[in-house]
């Protein structure tokens, strides 16, 4: 049966701005957690064993995803009974006052393990809300689109997500810059107070948010089979209990969404991890490097999308899986790569020795902090920074803190952008006609819910997980700088096959009804 439903291209442009604000501002909800993690491990978890809590932190940021299943089976029931716009609009209410608190609690030095605990709480209601807003956001979008510019039209709000990661990065960057035009001060001064301000500034946005969406009109499909009285009683039931539809829900999970998760963590997040963590890449490279690549990338994501509306969804999906899997080692050795010294000449003329002592409050003791700055040809500098407490009884901490971080010269930091930018590639072929192929597998009555599961067990549980078990898994085999990638690769390649083999080969499904 034909849709007449479809809204004006004007009122569309409207309706996707109106949902992928709220759906961005989400996604920077979410993850500003991780952009900040190796600030949060010093703040909630004890400081004496660095790698412990860095896998704490990690760990605690993917119980958040841990929880979207749950939220999509909660939220999507709620969807498919009260409609789509109350729905995600009480999921940003969550995920805004969430951010919001994690900005607030206290650090593990004043209240011990209760700051942990009251985090990881709160990452599990992110989940929950995150659960119930993606496909509130896409299903009501999709429920607006024409069929013929519907991967155009849902590609907008797959873009949110990256677009909420550059935002989180973007301010997290420019508010360690504006604390204190001394770096080493600036530094301190974040690390100590300064990163709960993005946290904090989320409830601006997202009251911002539930202003515009206030404003927006129920679904008109959902409108039409709610007069008609062809609401489902039982979405649950219906998405799950009945063999046909489950079947779909599962190839929808093992054939797109499981695959597509574990690119969209690892090009994205895992990346991030892999260059602070493994290549010891300063803290601002790090972070503006990436921001760079999704700059450039992000255009993708509606390219890809519309692309999608030609010649179908299922072979951009798993053309990006496979280019992932065969290029993801090459990639990530680059990255290794172009940050080593091997190979690199040391200027010793250009060598630096800078130190200096603060005392702790209102006692002599002090803590005593040296650098040596290392020139290389190229312009790389690694800078090795020792920290140690010296008491007033004239004894020093035997075990003096000692990092390391590495800054690019300018060839090399475009190379590195280089690389980034073909692994958030990835991500937009993968990402953008997702929301377009999971829309026309399901009917009306029953789309919240069953699109909502497969999309979050994909992305919550295998893609969320990635940055923890591959951090992990670079832990346990320390020889092997690349052993992370054996979990992204492993998972998409089951994805490809099963993709490739089960996923009908066709162009585009002509209506969202069933």
């Amino acid at each position: 049966m034909p849709s007449t439903s479809t809204a004006p291209t004007k009122d569309i442009r409207r309706i996707i701005i109106a949902s992928s604000v709220g759906t961005l501002i989400e996604w920077y909800d979410f993850y500003i957690f991780l952009s900040l993690s190796s600030v949060i491990a010093g703040q909630f978890f004890p400081k004496s064993d660095p790698t412990a809590a860095l896998l704490s932190t990690l760990a605690t940021f993917a119980a958040g995803f841990i929880v979207r299943p749950f939220g999509a089976l909660v939220f999507g029931r709620l969807g498919d009974l009260i409609g789509r716009k109350y729905t995600f609009l009480l999921t940003l209410v969550i995920m805004g006052g969430s951010t919001f608190a994690i900005g607030l609690v206290p650090g593990y030095a004043r209240i011990g393990f209760f700051a942990p605990l009251l985090v990881v709480l709160l990452r599990l209601l992110q989940g929950l809300a995150l659960g119930g807003e993606y496909g509130g956001a896409a299903t009501y979008v999709a429920e607006h689109s024409p069929s013929h510019r519907r991967g155009f039209f849902t590609s907008w709000i797959q873009a949110t997500a990256t677009v909420g990661l550059f935002v989180s990065l973007g301010v997290t960057v420019l508010t360690r810059h504006v604390l204190d035009s001394d770096l080493t001060r600036s530094i301190e001064k974040f690390n100590d107070w300064g990163w709960r301000i993005p946290f904090l500034l989320s409830i601006l946005l997202v009251a911002i948010s539930v202003y515009i969406r206030l404003k927006m009109e129920e679904s008109p499909l959902f409108n039409r089979l709610k007069t008609e009285g062809k609401l489902s009683k039982n979405p649950l039931k219906e998405s799950f209990g009945h063999k046909a539809n489950l079947k779909v829900v599962l190839l929808a999970l093992f054939g797109a969404t499981m695959g597509q998760g574990v690119v969209f963590y690892a090009g994205q997040f895992y990346a991030q991890s892999f260059l602070e963590n493994v290549c010891k890449l300063d803290f601002d490279q790090s972070k503006t490097t990436l921001l760079f690549a999704i700059l450039l990338a992000t255009p993708f994501f509606v390219i890809f999308g519309s692309w999608s509306d030609r010649v179908g969804r299922k072979w951009i999906m798993m053309a990006g899986m496979l280019l992932a899997i065969a290029t993801y080692p090459f990639l990530f050795k680059q990255l290794l790569t172009i940050t080593s010294t091997e190979g690199k000449t040391e200027i010793p003329s250009q060598k630096e020795i800078r130190s200096s002592v603060a005392f702790i409050g209102n006692s002599r003791d002090m803590i005593r902090t040296s650098s040596s700055l290392l020139h290389y040809e190229g312009g790389m500098t690694v800078t090795q920074t020792q920290k140690d407490t010296v008491y007033a009884s004239g004894k020093t901490s035997a075990k003096p803190v000692l990092s390391s971080s590495k800054t690019l010269g300018d060839s090399d930091y475009f190379k590195m952008v280089g690389i980034l930018f073909l692994l958030v590639l990835y991500v937009t072929m993968v990402y953008g006609p997702i929301a377009a192929f999971l829309v026309e597998l399901f009917p009306t009555r029953i789309r919240y819910t069953s699109m909502s599961l497969p999309y979050h067990i994909g992305n919550g549980i295998f893609g969320g997980m990635t940055p923890f078990i591959a951090t992990l898994l670079t832990t346990i085999y320390q020889d092997n700088k690349l052993v992370g990638l054996w979990y992204p690769i492993g998972v998409s390649v089951v994805c490809l096959i099963i993709g490739v083999i089960y996923i009908p080969s066709v162009k585009v499904s002509n209506e969202l009804e069933s």
